[in-house]
């Protein structure tokens, strides 16, 4: 096994158990390891720091897979990462059928994301240690969940970083005809060929649930609406009417099928194939308002280097709705950024409702729920982050 040593003073991350170590902490080396395999990493003293895949494409050198020296990198070894993962996931079956059953770095398994929708797995290889170990991943995969198919979903951009292309497509197993899952009460039908991220934005599972009970008898505007979740959520939860906005015409189609295959009022529901950053001003010239908005954006600022652009994004689109919303009103706003930190997506919305001369009031927070869990020695894992605001006037 090739060992792999820290420069002096860049060991500090490893020791607090951080799974990432950059290019820049390398101390030079005789032998170049192979994209993923597993090294074993001291540091410049020479004491054991983890076990670790290799990915020489990457600003990411190291993905530790573990900081026990007794540890063995092989196949029990994941079988048992993967164990502990599922097992925890066990509470969700009450709320339906979905879940994400690996959240990567948080469970100890840095670079694999895995996604359950009935008895279909979705899963993401994103860096070159699970990559390494594909086969051996898909095959626990299958024995320990008992899925009637595996459909791989390895087309992030961040595989490029690591030197690996994309790759879409069946694994294991055989597709149903269509994919449906159940979320409190509810059915959506995934795109898991095609859709966003995995399919389904799973992460959103219980402020969809919240959101839903604050609709009550509300005029909802839902911007970003992509299939429809909120503002399904929202119907089901007795919304008075709710107008749903994507840029995507195929979103909007996958959304009207949601709504038709949950039997809720078509009635209430308006769907606009626009831009949101627009069609906000125009709502704003037409003079409407509503009771609940709710902004979920796609990602504006994937890396710290995206912030500043980002910025400017996130306060205009806060500041229209917060425009738009009346007085006692609700705004549900989100950031799904990791590069954009909850300090500065709070001061970013104190910006924008001083530009529309609005007070407004934080009462609650929004995260991920908790199948996307965040460990305490990896915090770049809190990327999905939200406030409710009351506007007071």
């Amino acid at each position: 096994m090739i060992t792999i040593q820290i420069k002096a003073g860049r060991e500090k991350t490893a020791l607090h158990r951080h799974p990432w170590l950059f290019s820049g902490a390398i101390a030079p080396y005789d032998k170049e390891p192979k994209p993923g395999e597993t090294v074993r990493v001291l540091d410049h003293d020479g004491r054991f720091l983890g076990w670790a895949a290799w990915s020489g494409s990457s600003q990411i050198r190291l993905r530790f897979w573990s900081f026990d020296e007794r540890d063995q990198i092989n196949a029990a070894f994941f079988r048992q990462r993967l164990e502990r993962a599922i097992r925890a996931r066990s509470r969700f079956d009450a709320v339906g059928n979905a879940a994400r059953l690996i959240h990567g770095e948080s469970d100890g398994l840095p670079g694999l994301v895995v996604d359950r929708y009935g008895d279909v797995l979705v899963v993401q290889v994103l860096s070159a240690g699970p990559e390494a170990w594909r086969d051996v991943l898909f095959d626990e995969l299958a024995a320990l969940t008992g899925a009637v198919a595996i459909f791989e979903r390895s087309d992030a951009d961040v595989r490029e970083l690591e030197g690996m292309s994309p790759r879409v497509g069946l694994v294991r197993g055989k597709l149903p005809a269509t994919v449906d899952i159940e979320e409190n009460g509810l059915r959506y039908r995934v795109d898991i060929h095609g859709g966003q991220k995995t399919g389904f934005y799973l992460d959103q599972r219980a402020n969809r649930l919240r959101l839903g009970q604050l609709a009550a008898g509300a005029e909802v505007l839902n911007c970003f609406c992509y299939t429809g979740g909120f503002s399904l959520a929202a119907l089901k939860g007795g919304a008075k009417s709710v107008v749903s906005i994507d840029s995507s015409a195929e979103a909007l189609a996958a959304a009207k099928l949601n709504q038709s295959l949950n039997g809720l009022d078509s009635a209430a529901a308006e769907w606009v194939e626009a831009d949101v950053f627009q069609y906000l001003r125009k709502l704003r010239d037409m003079g409407r308002s509503y009771d609940l908005i709710i902004l979920d954006p796609p990602k504006f600022a994937p890396t710290a280097q995206h912030v500043e652009r980002a910025a400017r994004a996130y306060k205009d689109i806060n500041l229209w709705a917060l425009k738009l919303l009346r007085p006692g009103g609700l705004l549900a706003t989100f950031t799904c950024s990791g590069g954009m930190s909850a300090d500065l997506f709070q001061k970013i919305l104190a910006g924008s409702a001083w530009d529309a001369k609005a007070d407004a009031q934080i009462i609650e927070r929004f995260t991920a729920d908790a199948d996307h869990p965040v460990s305490l020695n990896f915090p770049e894992g809190d990327y999905l982050k939200g406030l409710l605001l009351r506007k007071i006037a």
